[in-house]
């Protein structure tokens, strides 16, 4: 039994993307048995190239279904089933993601007609779902819009199972691609981890944490995890089962959260920010022993950033201005800035020059109250060094919004 797939998204940035066109084609080897073809509200906008490319309007989806009120549905149609697609991990990918958001965790086996079609119907000049089917002689209409591309990706899949007389060749990429090989491992828990800052938890089977960090990319961080040689990492490798994570947003918040729980890690900040012959530079701190860095820094390129921005600011010509700007020493303020997530907020008490407190709140959510901030507090047992270099950098960036503590 296959559930065959085509899914359109509104074009968001990676893993941010969601549904708005689906149609689904229950497929027993004979015959469709059912099939579910629906427009999806994305909640959100999509693009000029989506809204081109498909046809599809915002009007258009204005008032169709949420994909938490067809959920119910997508699971019913695929259940039991091998999901085929042209591109299948897209379209498996756009469906963990939907139903991640609902948190539920949706898996299926998957098969993928390109491969396939590369093994099956060789020599061709593309493998394009739009220029492979007109190769063949497959009609699809309504190219880009998820119940043609179903559609035709289903006659192709036909046409693929025909070809395979000995139903080895679909067989083996089946049994190659949903395997509990150690590829396959690597690519389930790794598959749906955010290229984005936070701590990450390596578990057993059992749920034991067997490795956690705070890391500046999730996703890129797990998977040099799996692909390294290293003795340091081979019992880890071997009894990981699941990969969980926190995000937490910017490297404030990850050092906010260290703090409260008392962890003392130091960060390696090689490059500092110096004022010379009336000019700022970013060198590394080795060259300098005597002279202080103004400002401290992870890489080159982030120093570099930050004299780009200085530069473009005429009052920081003036060094005592500058210093001035980012002191933050004698400040008792309430300060407000991004969150962990879209939505949320993150503020600060500042007491004398040090963080005492830090918490979250809702975007639309009023704090400016010593009653609501003390039920969202969180108050910080120390406060590292690199941490008010972090506030420092925020000051310059003005990525707070500051404000005097609320009687």
């Amino acid at each position: 039994m296959y559930s065959i797939i085509d899914i359109e998204s509104n074009g968001a940035g990676y893993r941010k993307e969601c549904i708005i066109d689906i149609a689904i084609y229950r497929y027993d080897g004979q015959k469709i048995v059912d099939q579910f073809i629906s427009l999806v509200n994305p909640e959100s906008d999509i693009t000029p190239f989506v809204q081109k490319l498909t046809n599809i309007t915002p009007k258009m989806v204005k008032t169709a279904p949420k994909f938490h009120e067809i959920a119910k549905r997508v699971v019913e149609i695929t259940q039991n089933t091998t999901l085929v697609g042209h591109n299948i991990d897209f379209d498996y990918r756009m469906l963990r993601q939907s139903f991640n958001r609902l948190g539920y965790e949706f898996t299926i086996n998957t098969l993928d007609t390109i491969p396939l079609a590369k093994k099956l119907i060789p020599e061709e000049v593309s493998y394009s779902l739009g220029k492979l089917v007109k190769s063949l002689g497959i009609p699809l209409t309504n190219h880009h819009r998820a119940e043609g591309d179903a559609r035709a990706t289903l006659e192709l899949f036909k046409l693929l199972v025909s070809k395979d007389t000995e139903n080895e060749i679909i067989q083996k990429q089946h049994d190659e691609t949903n395997a509990k090989t150690y590829i396959n491992k690597i690519k389930q828990l790794t598959q749906d981890l955010p290229n984005e800052k936070g701590f990450v938890y390596f578990q057993n089977e059992a749920g034991k944490i067997i490795f956690s960090d705070y890391v500046q990319d999730i996703n890129k961080f797990s998977k040099k995890v799996f692909n390294s040689k290293s003795k340091k990492w081979e019992g880890i490798q071997k009894a990981v089962e699941q990969i969980n994570f926190e995000l937490t947003g910017t490297d404030i918040i990850a050092k906010l959260i260290l703090n409260s729980k008392n962890v003392k890690k130091r960060e390696i900040l090689p490059f500092g920010l110096y004022f010379r012959n009336g000019k700022y530079i970013v060198e590394k701190n080795t060259l300098n022993k005597v002279e202080k860095p103004i400002l401290k820094f992870r890489s080159f390129t982030q120093g570099s950033k930050a004299v780009q921005f200085i530069g473009n600011i005429e009052e920081y010509n003036d060094l005592n201005a500058f210093k001035s700007k980012i002191d933050f020493r004698k400040r008792n303020e309430l300060w407000l800035g991004q969150g962990r997530k879209l939505g949320e907020k993150l503020f600060l008490i500042i007491e004398n020059g040090k963080v005492v407190s830090y918490g979250f709140y809702e975007l639309f959510t009023q704090i400016q109250t010593i009653s609501k901030i003390s039920k969202l507090k969180i108050d910080l047992l120390f406060q590292s060094t690199d941490l008010n270099n972090d506030l420092q950098l925020a000051l310059l960036r003005g990525d707070f919004e500051t404000l005097p503590l609320p009687k």
